[in-house]
């Protein structure tokens, strides 16, 4: 096993809501390594959302231990935090957020122009990203000049740029159709090959079907953490889908 990239112990996230109390995450022990590709699922209200916001160090907990990449940020301040967030993780989300007057080489260059790297090696860096994904011959295109699967090829492309030790998706293929939310599964399976650790909230089975290990929550809590003895490959099920159609 690779050693430990996200830690927690004890972990709760309250939230006061209307003068009461809700218990989003209750007392949380979880380990991921680096490498895994892990899938959290659970329905509305079960805490994977609170859960990435914690990993994602977006937000603090209440109580408890949040260790990443062996350093605890459970109690850092906010800008010691966005400092994690910007040089370890990238984020990719079900609606893109791209911004539409920019190119796609613009929109992956984002990260970097807030890292005030020059322009030329924010460029460069931009350009290489986006053939990574397979789109090099798109960063002078809009958003809107591109298909949804496209955008979130860009997306997954601005996520790369600062070389982050994980992936963190929210409901990646959620606005994408079959096809091409096998395909984003398939470059997601690619980057993990390469090294990459990936954690993806989904609350689609079919999604999880390609990572190598499910956590399932439920108010608050892990109801299960199993691992796939065989995922499913991603480029394989592409094959059937284009001798299907074939036929």
């Amino acid at each position: 096993m690779s050693a430990p990239l996200i830690q927690t112990e004890s972990l709760t996230k309250d939230y006061h809501v209307g003068g009461g109390v809700v218990h989003a995450l209750t007392p949380l022990d979880l380990t991921i390594a680096q490498g895994e590709f892990t899938a959290v699922m659970g329905p509305s209200g079960s805490g994977k959302s609170t859960f990435m916001n914690l990993v994602g160090c977006l937000d603090s907990p209440t109580s408890g231990r949040l260790l990443f990449d062996g350093e605890d940020v459970s109690r850092l301040p906010t800008d010691a935090l966005a400092d994690v967030r910007n040089r370890k993780i990238g984020f990719v989300f079900q609606s893109f957020n791209l911004l539409a007057r920019l190119t796609a080489e613009e929109n992956v260059e984002l990260p970097l122009m807030y890292g005030r790297v020059p322009r030329g090696e924010r460029r460069a860096k931009a350009v290489k990203m986006l053939g990574l994904v397979g789109l090099a011959e798109r960063g002078h295109h809009r958003p809107t000049q591109l298909s949804g699967g496209q955008q979130q090829r860009v997306a997954i492309a601005r996520a790369l740029v600062n070389d982050p030790l994980l992936l963190l998706a929210d409901e990646p293929t959620g606005a994408l159709d079959s096809r091409t939310g096998v395909e984003i599964m398939a470059l997601f399976q690619r980057l993990n090959d390469e090294g990459i650790t990936i954690l993806i909230v989904t609350h689609d089975p079919e999604v999880a079907e390609y990572a190598h290990r499910v956590v399932r929550m439920r108010d608050g809590h892990v109801i299960s953490d199993s691992r796939n003895a065989a995922p499913l490959r991603a480029a394989d099920v592409l094959a059937r889908m284009t001798a299907q159609a074939a036929e």
